[in-house]
């Protein structure tokens, strides 16, 4: 008898772009892919803050380069992925929040939060596919998305309509670009302990309700989601697009 082989995770080969890759979620899949064999691009709008990042995964025998950019400069974006592409797997970890309430939002919150976490990973999606479709490849596409993706949350509204758009858009993208061998998808995490969350967690009133909707009763560490990362960038998940990668404790089982 002949038992059936688990897929590989090695990511040996392949050329991997990670917005967002200077802290946080997006610094964590960047040294995951980097560990898995990927060559790296770390982007980000800071240079500085990327090179650190670029000497660490070098320091462990890894492969990286700098690639800075803004998602949110739609036309800069479509330059640099067709200058450096094609990548086979893209990390679109950029993306900000305002919370506030919704009476108090206002249109520049607005409009820089649909800029960062729907109109920049929208089109960053896009030149990722239009660079692996004229090279004839397949590749992986995952957005950074949010449990908020999935339910609301107090003073979130605007936060929770840029990812509600996120799935959708992703599952558009995965029906279009299937036929390419081109996968979409979005990881959804719970709060994980980044810059991004601090204002939250450093809250108690906050912190004591974000724990009491995580029934596994801790705050995510970005180890968390690194694992989910590789999973949908290799070839483990060759079957797996259009949908989402919850990681959120069981927030959003109830």
């Amino acid at each position: 008898m002949i038992l059936p082989r688990t897929p590989s995770f090695r990511l040996d080969g392949r050329r991997a772009l990670v917005a967002g890759a200077s802290s946080g979620i997006g610094l964590g899949a960047a040294a995951a892919l980097a560990q898995a064999g990927a060559e790296v691009w770390l982007a980000g709008r800071r240079e500085a803050a990327l090179v650190p990042v670029r000497g660490a995964i070098r320091a462990e025998g890894g492969r990286a380069e700098m690639l800075p950019l803004d998602v949110t400069d739609i036309h800069a974006t479509a330059h640099a992925v067709a200058a450096h592409g094609p990548f086979d797997v893209l990390v679109n970890s950029a993306g900000l929040a305002r919370h506030a309430p919704a009476l108090d939002t206002t249109p520049e919150d607005y409009d820089a939060v649909m800029a960062a976490n729907l109109r920049g990973a929208y089109f960053l999606a896009r030149e990722v596919a239009r660079g692996l479709i004229a090279a004839g490849r397949p590749g992986s596409l995952v957005t950074i998305s949010s449990q908020m993706g999935h339910v609301g949350g107090p003073d979130r509204a605007v936060y929770c309509a840029s990812k509600h758009a996120v799935e959708g858009m992703t599952k558009a993208m995965a029906l279009e670009w299937a036929p390419h061998g081109i996968r979409v998808n979005t990881i959804c995490p719970t709060f994980i302990r980044t810059p991004l969350a601090e204002q939250t967690l450093a809250n108690p009133e906050r912190r004591a309700w974000l724990l009491s909707k995580i029934k596994l009763g801790r705050v995510g560490e970005v180890e968390d989601v690194m694992g989910a990362i590789v999973f949908l960038a290799s070839g483990a998940s060759a079957l797996v697009t259009g949908t989402h990668l919850l990681v959120d404790g069981g927030w959003t089982a109830e």
